[in-house]
């Protein structure tokens, strides 16, 4: 692992990359944005488009080749995962969840056997993959869960239940932590590999949102669950720490996620400022609105280049902790502010759902909160402050 900054960042994209960006907005804009506002109105679970995004290789962007994904790098992925979300952030937060935890820490901590058996698949996206590690007391203090593993002939038997799990319901595969040692804090978490329809498990109703309906969310209930020793995913005990250690990767595309939703809302009011008139000419030619557009604009080049930073870094081997937790705060916010003043361009227009900005601003706005809220970023990032200097 490798720490500190260095003096030039160069993340200018390259033509390929460039291809496929344009083919997956292309994509995106032609199979995912008619269908936004419907499944805004009346959700579902979006599998057919899940499909061809995984057809495109959207839905295992980071997994190597030999498992049936892309092969590309973080940079890569928050310029693709942008796209879909300027399309609709539904789509984005499910791609984030089943490319990020479930896929990277099957990369870097399973065994040959279940990379082979869970990889292919989720890469594919002929699986769908969720992460469970929140529960309804525990959230930002997550070694507060109270979900149990215990050791039994041949395997272990889950019991307790996990909040806010993206896919409840849908998925194939969840990675869930629960507590193999209550007694040893951190270190008593372990992660397991429990496969959809496993006897045991059960989902709850899916929670009335603000936004992103489509992004299925609902509880996972674990009783008396039983797994077998091969879906323990890494040591024993460790499950807490590999994730906390997969977390800066999520925390990259979130941040391209607000990115995509924020640019969505500025070109809505851009355009609109342009055709809308007052007083015999276009509001954009009024001071007030014209400034609000620089503001929106200039933000979005900020949380983009801070997430281009954190993903061009992180491609190169260094620690991205601090990165990863700037652009995730700064994105989101930036993603609130711009939906918030792309409704005030519309003014009352703004507020129906004739227009797609108001969607836009409810779906931006739980990105200040799942990865991580902004309260425990800032925490993060100070933190990491402080390491950096001692490490100087």
């Amino acid at each position: 692992m490798r720490y500190g900054a260095v003096a030039i960042v160069d993340f200018s994209l390259s033509e390929e990359l460039l291809a496929m960006r344009a083919h997956v907005r292309q994509f995106a804009r032609a199979e995912i944005a008619p269908l936004a506002a419907e499944l805004d109105a009346e959700p579902r679970f979006p599998r057919d488009t899940l499909a061809k995004m995984g057809e495109l290789g959207l839905l295992g962007v980071l997994t190597p080749e030999d498992y049936g994904g892309a092969g590309l790098d973080t940079l890569s992925y928050v310029v693709l995962l942008e796209e879909i979300a300027a399309a609709d952030a539904s789509h984005a937060t499910i791609m984030s969840v089943t490319n990020g935890l479930p896929q990277t820490m099957l990369l870097r901590y399973g065994s040959d056997e279940q990379k082979r058996r869970y990889l292919p698949r989720l890469a594919s996206g002929e699986w769908i993959g969720a992460f469970c590690l929140s529960e309804p007391h525990a959230g930002s203090d997550a070694v507060a869960m109270t979900t149990r593993a215990q050791r039994v002939e041949g395997g272990y038997r889950l019991n307790g239940t996990k909040a806010w799990i993206t896919g409840g319901g849908e998925a194939d595969l969840y990675l869930v932590m629960a507590k193999t040692d209550p007694a040893a804090g951190a270190r008593g978490v372990s992660c397991f590999l429990v496969e959809g329809g496993t006897p045991g498990m059960s989902f709850g109703r899916p929670e009335r949102k603000l936004g992103q309906h489509a992004a299925i969310t609902t509880t996972v209930t674990f009783d008396d669950c039983v797994v077998p020793e091969t879906a323990l995913l890494g040591p024993e005990g460790q499950g807490f720490v590999i994730a906390m250690a997969s977390l800066d990767g999520g925390r990259i595309g979130i941040a391209a996620l607000a990115v995509g939703v924020a640019r969505a809302a500025f070109e809505a009011a851009r355009d609109y400022a342009n055709e809308r008139t007052a007083f015999g000419r276009p509001i954009r030619r009024f001071q007030a609105v014209g400034f609000s557009l620089a503001d929106m604009d200039t933000q979005i080049e900020a949380a983009r280049m801070l997430t281009y930073r954190a993903a061009w870094l992180k491609d190169r081997g260094y620690r991205v902790t601090r990165e990863a937790a700037q652009a995730k705060l700064f994105a989101s916010e930036a993603a609130a502010r711009i939906t918030h003043d792309a409704i005030q361009v519309f003014g009352g227009y703004g507020y129906t759902k004739d227009y797609p900005v108001e969607r836009y601003f409810r779906d931006a706005r739980v990105t200040e909160i799942y990865e991580g809220t902004s309260e425990i970023q800032r925490m993060v990032i100070e933190r990491q402050i402080y390491r950096d200097l001692d490490r100087r």
